[in-house]
Formats: C-alpha cells, structure tokens, sequence
C-alpha cells in the first residue's frame, strides 16, 4: 500500500491520462483484437499460441481471485483515491491483475514468436508498462501485479513448445484442447456448485467468466478440428486484403458478440448457459467462418495501385 500511495503522490492529471491509455492496451477488447490480428493475418499456428495462453491464464487468474476473493485497494485502505476514469476497468477482486495477465500473456507470446526486433523490444515494453500503469493508477497492488506476470511468463514457456511440435503432430494441440476444457470445466462447476455466493458483483464476475471461458474453449476445439480437417485457411495476403480482411472480421466478430446477447437470453432462460453458446458462436464464427473468405482476400490487390 506504501507503493501505491507514493505513486499516487506524484501523480499529475496529464501522467493519469497517459497510463489510462496504457493501460487499455491491456483490456480484453484489445486482447481479442491482437489474438485475431495474429490468428488471422500473421501465423495461425502462432495464433494459437497467444489465445492458448490468453485463455488458460485467464482461467487460472479467475479462479484465484474467487478463491482468495481480496478486496481493491482501495476497499483495504479508503484514504487511496484510485485514478479518475480507472475504476471503471477494475471490476472483480484484486488478486490476481487480470490485466496485467492479459497484457504480459498477449505482448509477452509476441515477444517468443516474433523475429523482428523492433516488434519485440516494443512488446517487452508493453509487458512492463502495463502492469505498471495498474500500480500507478491505484487499482492493483504489487502482489496483485508481481503473481500474474510470473503467471503469464511460465505460460509462455511452457506451451512454446507444444504449439513447435503440433505444427507437425496435432496430437499436441488437441492434448492442449483437451487440458484447456478440463481447466475450465472445472472451473465452471466450482463456480455452479461448490463456490459459495458472497453477494457481491465481484462473485457474479467470476461466475459469467466460468461460463466465458468454457464457450471459448468449445470453440477453439471446433476451429482446431475445422481447420486441420476441412479449411486448412492461408494466412497470406496483400497488405490491402489483409487490412480488409481484419477490419471486417473484428467487425463480424464484435457484431455476433453483442448482437446475439439479448436474443439469446429470451431463447435460454439460463445466463450461464446462454452466455456460453455465445462465446462459442462467437469463436466459431472468427475461426472457422470468417477464414472459410480467406482465398478471396488473399487475391485482393490494392485499386491504389496501378
């Protein structure tokens, strides 16, 4: 708490606007847009590689926020006053950062796959900046901090090499699949039947990421399956096309994402159930779908040039 106290001393409304904006970079929307970037225009395989630590890291950062469930430092101490505009991204308990976890995960797997070395330096920045930005803005201790960054680095090395091998042996990715839906089914039902409810909205945030995740998950295995099966879709195209072809796919994407919210809550009267069907069609729809359009656009010119 002495940490955040002193920075939030020698804090100023123009270094608050500036770590706002940084830490954006860690926000889930931003986080689905870089996986897709990756998964679409880039290396599918690579891909798989930052949404694999994407969603495992988030499965474990959920569950241990439900299980320790520590409160925001500014419920611990009510003399720190948060950063104004920060609260509205720091729902949910303390521990673990999520976005720290999101940010180190996403930029830090960047970082492992990418031979291009300004591409590198800057995420490795970002997986600093980040997490820092949470301390700086009064959100997140250093424990809350420290814990998903050592978190999202073992990550990286550990499924680094599954994603090498399964390049040429499936097998890798679907053991990967496999322990993915195990993780976040159990979470789900600790969440359904053994958690008990504190009343609070930070156990509802926990409990609508249970049913996220396991959507997501679903997902992934059907784009996997898809892909190697039927699809096997070509990342390259003309810098236009992929312009295009990420500047209506996130649309799409988005589209599904809020659009089918409210029809689905009439059609199932579960919102765990109906919020996990569409997260699933959401994944469904960015992995196998969408790139079923990629030979089109990978034949798109540029009408700028002659």
């Amino acid at each position: 708490m002495e940490v955040l106290h002193f920075l939030r001393d020698i804090s100023s409304p123009i270094l608050d606007k500036i770590f706002l904006a940084i830490t954006f970079l860690g926000d889930e929307t931003f986080f689905i847009i870089i996986g897709l970037l990756v998964f679409w225009c880039i290396d599918k395989y690579e891909g798989y590689f930052v949404l694999s630590v994407g969603f495992i890291g988030t499965i474990i950062n959920q569950f241990l926020k439900i299980l320790f469930r520590v409160p925001r430092p500014w419920v611990k101490d009510p003399t720190l006053k948060a950063a104004s505009g920060a609260l509205e991204g720091a729902g949910g308990y303390s521990f673990p950062s999520g976005h720290t976890q999101s940010s180190v995960g996403t930029f830090g797997s960047i970082a492992a796959f990418t031979k291009r070395k300004a591409v590198r330096i800057a995420a490795i920045a970002l997986c600093v900046l980040i997490p820092f930005s949470r301390l700086y803005l009064g959100v997140h201790t250093p424990q809350d901090v420290l814990v998903s960054f050592a978190i999202a680095v073992l990550l990286i090395f550990a499924l680094r090499p599954i994603i090498k091998r399964g390049r040429e042996n499936s097998a890798y990715i679907w053991g990967l699949i496999a322990f993915m839906a195990a993780l976040s089914f159990a979470f789900l039902i600790y969440m359904e039947f053994f958690c008990i409810p504190d009343g609070t909205e930070n156990y509802l945030h926990a409990y609508e990421n249970s049913y996220t995740l396991a959507g997501c998950i679903l997902g992934f295995a059907v784009i996997f399956f898809a892909d190697t099966r039927y699809l096997k879709f070509k990342t390259a195209a003309p810098l236009f096309g992929q312009f295009l072809k990420l500047l209506f796919g996130v649309l799409i994407v988005f589209a599904v994402k809020e659009g089918l919210k409210i029809p689905l809550s009439y059609i199932i009267p579960h919102e765990g159930l109906a919020r996990l069907i569409r997260y699933f069609l959401l994944v469904v729809a960015a992995g196998a779908v969408w790139p079923a359009t990629f030979g089109w656009f990978s034949r798109l010119k540029s009408p700028f040039n002659k």
